[in-house]
């Protein structure tokens, strides 16, 4: 079996390695959101939106299921929001999000990945202002009569794209749950291509070079980080 078998052997490690880090992340974020809006996802659209999209990255039915049953029995771990932001390789704006037990330990974690890879750390605020804190609906629709419904709903809509027929909403996040069900009313069971609260940059920092490489290992060791859920970033990599 030689060499081969070693190397489809550590791939499969990898595999199995980075599904559990999904897993993990996705089974934290349903507990909090079921914990703090409730575990009915008929009432609760994030949470819905939550299964939905760990669906789609084939979390299975048991995680999910067990993140929900630990928030009905209220007696879970208490994690708490963190979110860190600084500056990247060749100076782009990066904002990280985590949730964490244990915020000292998040924050050396976090520190850490800026450091190695030649990095700085920012205060509360340094970058954060660059950043459009947006909801992003992405489905095939009309869009005429998605922009009617949003408007007939008094939704504050800051962009709709069209491409080719597939739609692109963008509206503040505080408008995420009346965007979401003025669209489904409209149009009835949607698949959203994209259902998210994101941090959208209003411009773009190019990365390039060793920057570019480094920016690449940056990503990794914050994404390695089990207390990390999503990194947001303005790099355009050339």
């Amino acid at each position: 079996m030689g060499r081969a078998y070693q190397n489809r052997k550590e791939s499969m490690a990898k595999t199995s390695d980075m599904k559990a880090k999904v897993y993990s992340k996705y089974g934290r974020v349903i507990y909090m959101c079921a914990k703090d809006g409730g575990v009915d996802p008929d009432g609760n659209l994030a949470l819905r939106s939550l299964i939905e999209r760990a669906k789609k990255d084939q979390v299975p039915s048991h995680v999910i299921e067990k993140a929900i049953n630990k928030a009905k029995g209220g007696d879970g771990e208490d994690f708490a929001v963190a979110r860190y932001e600084g500056f990247g390789p060749g100076g782009c704006m990066v904002i990280v999000d985590c949730l964490t037990d244990n915020p000292n330990r998040t924050f050396g974690d976090v520190r850490n990945c800026f450091t190695k890879t030649k990095c700085k750390i920012g205060s509360e605020g340094s970058v954060m202002h660059m950043f459009d804190h947006a909801c992003i609906l992405v489905f095939k629709g009309d869009e005429e009569a998605a922009l009617e419904a949003l408007l007939m709903a008094d939704v504050d809509v800051t962009d709709i794209e069209n491409e080719d027929g597939k739609l692109t909403v963008f509206a503040p996040h505080t408008e995420y749950s009346k965007a979401k069900a003025a669209l489904t009313d409209a149009f009835g069971d949607i698949e959203f291509e994209v259902d998210e609260i994101q941090f959208v940059p209003k411009g773009g920092t190019p990365v390039s070079g060793e920057d570019a490489e480094m920016f690449e290992k940056f990503l990794a060791m914050l994404n390695d980080l089990d207390d990390v859920q999503n990194v947001y970033h303005d790099a355009q990599l050339t």
